[in-house]
């Protein structure tokens, strides 16, 4: 067999759905498995549909993720332009649908709008178009004549209205279609550029890809795109169709989710690599057990027959649990330069903002995560002074009321702040009064951090806050409780 070449083909519309990026890392992984080629072409023959800086957003998805492809439109491999326009400017497309022309496969088709619009049918609540074949029993004089005034056309295929084609899916196994359902679908239209489907098999053939690698909803285009392939006598290619991603409510993933695209996902506080491993599981089953990946490890174990028919269901609760994984994993000087900017958010004091980061990196799921864990370090927050009672601490508020009364003295007179000093300097005073350390630490930490939950012990926050702020805020913690008692 020959090499694996397989190809991400983009429009530049904007975001990167997240149902892109699966099929540019299948593609990238079905082919890097092999050692084969993952080529990138821009396919910007949809005009109306171009969003300026839409490229760069492709450009820089494909670095961030470490989907580095072989060749494309800034790596030549011989094979280019590997932008469809620069392509279509050459006349190509125009080139080889004239030799379909040529072959009884494909027809010029000069009918008006307005014609176009008497064949329009409602079915089901929608408004489809099936060509007739008006223009296929033109002479070749009457095309001709009209080619030469100048009158706008499309070029049609001229696909057969009896029998069926079939044609195999990786995935779906062998797929045959009646050919009456097939219409007449255009492949160069009047304003010269090509259709997507005509320019796909025409840049796939010529640039050598061997296995094609698109989204289920492209199942239905395959009969007409293998009629293209026999007609011009090529190697149909490997056929690869994943199946749908929805929401959890088994709907097709939309913008409106907020989540349906790459950049959304990392503007929500994701790590790119987390991201890719997830994706990858979407329609995608390894072998055994294992769900965290590296890339590397995916190349090494990614076998696309196991891809799945049914929807995958991207399931948001999954992805923050490998995302925290994530950041376990991750070096810390790495975890600190992502974090930053979301701890400056919050804190506004000249904290240390690295033993903080420390703090939470093992707590959180995803960056936004880190505000409400450290937000106390910047205010004491309003709190009920019924925190201060923990059964299994067997702490109440007149206990924690002369607990703290008992240990400002030792508070106020201890100079280093260092968490190992004051978590010494409290297990002397544990130790001395026979307490258990819970009971001690826990009207501490609550007085310090006006929060149930905190991410560090007792001496590890006071050892951020300081020694002025710590004392400030057990003293408040003493009149609170001291109002409460009374």
């Amino acid at each position: 067999m020959s090499k694996i070449r397989t190809r991400y083909a983009p429009s530049p519309t904007g975001r990167m759905h997240v149902g892109n990026l699966r099929t540019a890392l299948y593609a990238y992984l079905i082919a890097k498995h092999e050692g084969g080629d993952f080529l990138l072409r821009i396919e910007d023959t949809d005009q109306e549909r171009f969003v300026e800086g839409a490229v760069e957003i492709i450009y820089r998805t494909l670095k961030e993720t470490g989907l580095n492809h072989d060749e494309g439109p800034d790596k030549d491999g011989g094979v280019g332009p590997y932008v469809q326009s620069e392509r279509q400017a050459s006349g190509i497309y125009l080139e080889y649908a004239k030799k379909l022309v040529e072959k009884g496969e494909a027809y010029y088709c000069f009918c008006s709008q307005e014609r176009l619009d008497s064949l329009k049918k409602t079915v089901e609540g929608q408004e489809i178009m099936t060509y007739d074949k008006h223009c296929l029993h033109l002479s070749r004089e009457e095309v001709e004549a009209n080619l030469a005034a100048g009158m706008p056309y499309v070029i049609r295929q001229n696909n057969p209205t009896e029998g069926t084609t079939a044609f195999h899916d990786e995935i779906y196994g062998d797929i045959s279609v009646d050919n009456s359902e097939l219409d007449d679908m255009v492949l160069i239209k009047s304003d010269g550029f090509p259709t997507y489907n005509f320019a796909n098999v025409v840049d796939d053939h010529l640039m050598g890809i061997t296995h094609v690698v698109r989204g289920n909803e492209y199942l239905s285009s395959s009969p007409k795109y293998n009629r293209l392939y026999h007609a011009f006598g090529w190697e149909v290619p490997v056929y690869v169709h994943c199946p749908l991603i929805t929401n959890e409510e088994h709907k097709k993933l939309s913008k409106r989710s907020g989540h349906s695209s790459y950049e959304d996902l990392i503007l929500q506080g994701f790590i790119s690599q987390a991201v890719v491993n997830y994706v990858a599981l979407l329609g995608w089953s390894p072998v055994g057990n294992q769900e965290i990946f590296s890339l590397d490890e995916l190349i090494k174990e990614f076998d696309y027959h196991n891809i799945s028919k049914s929807p995958a269901v991207f399931d948001m609760t999954k992805l923050r649990w490998m995302n925290g994984e994530y950041m376990k994993a991750m070096d810390f000087d790495q975890f600190y330069e992502l974090a930053e900017p979301y701890l400056k958010d919050v804190i506004k004091k000249d904290l240390d903002l690295k033993k903080i980061a420390a703090m939470v990196k093992t707590r959180i799921e995803v960056f936004p995560d880190i505000a409400d864990h450290i937000d106390f370090f910047e205010t004491l927050p309003e709190y009920d002074t019924a925190m201060y009672t923990n059964k299994k601490m067997k702490t109440g508020i007149e206990s924690s009321l002369g607990l703290l009364q008992d240990v400002i003295p030792i508070l106020e007179a201890q100079e280093d702040y260092s968490n190992d000093a004051l978590y010494e300097t409290l297990s002397k005073y544990v130790s001395e009064k026979g307490y258990k350390t819970g009971f001690v630490m826990w009207p501490i930490r609550t007085a310090v951090s006006g929060k149930q939950m905190t991410p560090a012990g007792a001496t590890e926050i006071m050892e951020v806050l300081g020694k002025e702020e710590s004392l400030i805020r057990i003293r408040k913690g003493i009149q609170l409780l001291s109002n409460g008692a009374q």
